[in-house]
């Protein structure tokens, strides 16, 4: 089965309270920063908070796709994709607009986790670099990718 790359982050928090707090959470710090502050660039090749809203948002959108796919097809390959391909086009994106996304597929993508049975979060599906996971090890990434960037944004914010 293959490990969570974010489960260092989670540590033994749960997965579900994460989730259902992110939106609260990056608004807060969104609030805090101001839009100026949300567009400064930590170092050379580091995304900006306003940066990692958009990545946040995108990858919301790839968890739902994910969770769906996995939950209606038997032995579901996700697709990868690359993120810092996808970031080269964050530049037309503020972040009250990809917060607004990210807020709004994370609500589906939690009326849909708060509903799942047992038989469901250990369907197995495979990524392409990761291996073999079920769909809790999905729930926990999206969870762990969460605290990962919450915890980028709050260094931003820290040193601006």
């Amino acid at each position: 089965m293959a490990v969570n790359p974010y489960a260092q982050y989670l540590g033994d928090r749960s997965p579900w309270t994460v989730v259902d707090e992110t939106p609260a959470r990056l608004k807060a710090l969104l609030d805090s920063l101001g839009m100026n502050r949300a567009e400064a660039v930590p170092a050379p090749g580091k995304w900006s908070a306003r940066q990692i809203i958009c990545h946040l948002a995108d990858c919301e959108i790839v968890f739902a796709f994910r969770l769906r796919q996995a939950l209606s097809q038997d032995h579901h390959v996700i697709q990868p994709f690359d993120q810092d391909q996808w970031a080269t086009r964050y530049d037309p994106y503020d972040a009250p607009s990809a917060l607004t996304v990210f807020t709004v597929v994370r609500d589906w993508n939690s009326r849909l986790i708060s509903c799942m049975l047992p038989v469901d979060r250990v369907k197995t599906l495979t990524h392409p670099e990761r291996g073999e996971m079920n769909v809790q090890t999905v729930v926990e990434t999206m969870a762990g990718h969460d605290l990962n960037h919450i915890a980028q944004i709050e260094a931003i914010a820290a040193a601006v």
